[in-house]
């Protein structure tokens, strides 16, 4: 998977750029519409794909002469994760449901984002580690882009652990890039 990773993650984000250029219907409000993510991720101990579906803003608030404006969306998804090392179980999978809070400021397209949610793996034993629980926390953080109003890039930090629930409870921390095709 690692030596896939990289290029297929670039092979996507091209066709998922060119397909918006070529979008004859797209609106300039992207707050009318869910999308599309793709997720790519790694850290010392780990690489996660994940495949995922953002919800259409749900809630959006912009202060009379404020600075930028706060939206509330969801995202939805189905990750892979893969050990970088050979650590036995060297895969499990991912179900998330993440709300994520996305600050517009200057109403530019640049963004700060952050969302913490319930995510569930199934194991509970990944990468030479004991996560003790199948129930994770996904925590984010991070800044993004909106290239167009319809493809949208972000560079996050993420950990992904059980909040202390059960020990023990190692945690993991990786480095996330987020491309999103809004539809």
């Amino acid at each position: 998977m690692p030596r896939l990773a990289v290029p297929g993650f670039l092979a996507l984000s091209a066709a998922l750029a060119l397909a918006a250029n070529a979008h004859a219907q797209v609106t300039a409000d992207p707050q009318d519409r869910g999308g599309v993510i793709v997720q790519m991720a790694g850290g010392p101990r780990a690489l996660r794909a994940t495949l995922g579906w953002e919800t259409p803003v749900l809630w959006t608030h912009q202060a009379p002469g404020g600075p930028g404006r706060v939206e509330l969306t969801g995202e939805f998804g189905v990750s892979y994760w893969g050990a970088t090392h050979a650590r036995e179980p060297a895969s499990m999978w991912q179900l998330s449901a993440i709300p994520m809070l996305r600050w517009w400021p200057g109403g530019g397209r640049f963004f700060v984002e952050g969302g913490i949610g319930p995510t569930l793996v199934n194991r509970t034993h990944f990468a030479g580690e004991d996560i003790s629980t199948a129930f994770q926390f996904g925590d984010h953080l991070g800044m993004g882009y909106q290239f167009t109003p319809a493809i949208r890039a972000s560079l996050r930090l993420s950990h992904f652990s059980n909040a202390d629930i059960k020990q023990p409870n190692p945690g993991f921390n990786l480095l996330q890039l987020t491309c999103t095709y809004l539809y």
